[in-house]
């Protein structure tokens, strides 16, 4: 029998999980048909890219204010709303008649997940103590690269079809309603169940000012923008270079994609997730470490893909290798971020990370890749900001590994 302190909590990594698998479906659909899109409402590339930009910019700068009514708040309502408002919109936008109605569809998107990305890490850390959270988060992240790549596959599939772009959005949102219905079956555990000393929320004031001083904090969250600058360009404009660039379909630009990410993700996520818990005796700040070294062999992958093969196998074995690495940060990172401050403000630190990976990372590597392209009309070129921020990233958490202290939530 589960005690009262573990009591639900397979059911919230199930559905917290599910929502997971959903965000990121919704989130990279319109990247798999956005030719598609641009014909019919005839708009630019940077034009293509801006919906994304301002799903994210208002997801950024939603994630706070979520992040403060969740330290207090009833947090199953708080995601059963928030995940019925993205799915909504998320369907909305197959009803979009021009620019500005895909472009307000898709920044209500951001509404709903902003109210999910904060509040389910923060639940899970009140389910698990510290020495468990990189598992479980482990478990949980999994759905990112494969909610990543159902996104791309099926929009691209759904895009060829009758169903075309329409279809696609319409297809990838209306499930959710259910997921959102989920979430009110959940138990919230108590906040800070785990934690030695019990806090009390400080104000926002007080709470950035702590977060600011934290050296673990800090760093983590920047590393984790420069990489976020990267994944957002390539993972937006990646199957229009192949349609374009190296002569595929949409939709095996978009299959391709897909497989590469779901493959790559699910063993990055896996792989870095294990290797983080068990060099932890060996080595300070284990999650930094391999989230940073994970990072160098990434970077070469991708300019080899981008610019020193042609042939469809060998990029699709360069990317794949890649991704593997690329997603190796994913559990030890965002387990850091729980676990690098008190109960009483990590909703809060997890919107504050994510207004920063966005506000600097990907809002403004898609329309800036677009832009780039419009004028010189050369797509590879314009992809050379990708592989500079993963060794941005890469620097930044090798440097917290090296000069850090010895990291109190480290696995024994």
């Amino acid at each position: 029998m589960s005690s009262p302190a573990t009591r639900g909590a397979t059911l919230a990594v199930v559905v917290l999980t599910a929502m997971n698998l959903l965000n990121y479906i919704d989130r990279w659909v319109p990247s798999a048909v956005k030719d598609l899109f641009k014909k019919d409402l005839n708009l630019t590339d940077a034009q293509t890219s801006l919906p994304l930009s301002a799903f994210i910019i208002v997801y950024m700068l939603c994630s706070p204010v979520f992040g403060s009514l969740a330290e207090k708040g009833p947090r199953r309502l708080l995601l059963a709303l928030g995940v019925g408002i993205w799915s909504l919109a998320t369907a909305g936008a197959a009803l979009a008649t021009n620019f500005a109605s895909l472009l307000v569809a898709r920044s209500l998107v951001g509404v709903g997940e902003a109210a999910y990305a904060t509040i389910a890490p923060a639940m899970l850390s009140d389910f698990y103590p510290p020495e468990k959270r990189n598992r479980i988060f482990t478990i949980f992240y999994v759905a990112t690269p494969v909610g990543s790549a159902i996104g791309f596959a099926l929009g691209g599939y759904l895009g060829a079809t009758s169903l075309g772009w329409r279809g696609a959005f319409l297809v990838c949102g209306l499930p959710g309603l259910l997921v959102a219905l989920s979430a009110l079956l959940m138990r919230d555990p108590p906040r800070g169940q785990f934690d030695v000393e019990k806090v009390i929320p400080p104000p926002w004031s007080q709470a950035l000012k702590l977060l600011l001083r934290n050296r673990r904090y800090v760093l983590t969250v920047a590393g984790y923008t420069a990489v976020t600058f990267a994944t957002g360009g390539i993972a937006d404009w990646f199957p229009t270079f192949l349609s374009r660039d190296r002569g595929m379909s949409l939709e095996k630009a978009g299959s391709l994609v897909g497989l590469v990410t779901v493959i790559g993700g699910l063993g990055g996520t896996v792989l870095g997730g294990f290797v983080a818990d068990r060099i932890g005796r060996f080595t300070r700040q284990p999650y930094l470490a391999v989230s940073g070294l994970a990072m160098i062999p990434a970077l070469i992958l991708i300019v080899v893909a981008i610019y020193f093969v042609k042939a469809h196998m060998a990029i699709l074995a360069c990317v794949l290798v890649a991704q593997i690495f690329l997603w190796a940060y994913n559990a030890p990172v965002n387990a850091l971020l729980v676990n690098s401050v008190s109960s009483g403000m990590r909703a809060r630190s997890i919107g504050l990370a994510i207004l920063c990976i966005h506000l600097f990372g990907d809002v403004a590597s898609p329309p800036l890749i677009g832009r780039l392209n419009d004028k010189i009309g050369n797509l590879p070129l314009s992809l050379v900001m990708v592989p500079a921020a993963v060794g941005v990233g890469a620097l930044i958490w090798i440097v917290g590994w090296r000069f850090l202290p010895e990291e109190p939530a480290a696995p024994k």
